[in-house]
């Protein structure tokens, strides 16, 4: 594996102790969605996305990490039920079908690919505000909170000051019902990506203001 001295997004965003910009936060969406791109294609589904998982590079790129909690889709295999919370990963960023595949479009191969694209919104909006979004600022994410809180809550809070870009990413990511969620191929032709930076994200395009 090549060397990542910068540690994982996780650490930028401790670090930083307030919200990126979006032109920074689109280029590592952009890296992040062109990695599932790969995954996708050979059948796996990563299953664990999340800010600790993905390493930054000497040149402050994004690279996809830890496959622990990984499976490949095959047909009339693993592909026929959409993995739940036993499968493992981490529970803040597992989808609503992660927690109650029958009450939330269960069934399919779709689903599985489907999570990583909501774990990806859970990590973009956390890139923006600078904590973790689907819990208040110092609230502890304990797994009943979590569950609760995706199962039964409504979309999570975008502030009013964000692009319409962005909240319109956002909103394709967190789609409750697996079916209707954005797509990696759709997602990586939204808007929201052509604001990305040109520079490395982490070393330069976090440089502005955020949430």
């Amino acid at each position: 594996m090549d060397c990542m001295p910068n540690g994982s997004l996780k650490d930028a965003i401790n670090e930083r102790g307030r919200g990126f910009d979006e032109g920074g936060i689109a280029r590592v969406a952009e890296r992040v969605l062109r990695g599932l791109r790969y995954l996708h294609g050979l059948g796996i589904v990563h299953g664990d996305i999340n800010p600790s998982n993905l390493l930054v590079d000497e040149g402050g790129e994004i690279k996809i990490a830890d496959f622990g909690a990984s499976r490949v889709v095959v047909d009339g295999a693993e592909g026929n039920t959409i993995e739940s919370a036993e499968r493992g990963g981490t529970c803040a960023y597992m989808s609503p079908e992660r927690f109650d595949c029958e009450g939330f479009g269960g069934g399919g191969d779709g689903g599985g690919f489907a999570g990583d694209v909501w774990a990806l919104g859970v990590v973009v909006l956390e890139c923006y505000l600078g904590r973790f979004p689907l819990v208040g600022a110092g609230e502890r994410a304990d797994w009943a909170t979590l569950m609760c809180m995706v199962r039964f809550g409504g979309m999570p809070e975008v502030p009013v000051k964000a692009s319409r870009e962005f909240r319109g990413f956002v909103e394709r990511c967190l789609e409750k019902e697996w079916r209707r969620r954005g797509t990696v191929g759709e997602l990586l032709e939204h808007p929201f990506l052509e604001m990305r930076s040109s520079s490395c994200p982490v070393m330069e395009g976090f440089a502005g203001d955020g949430g």
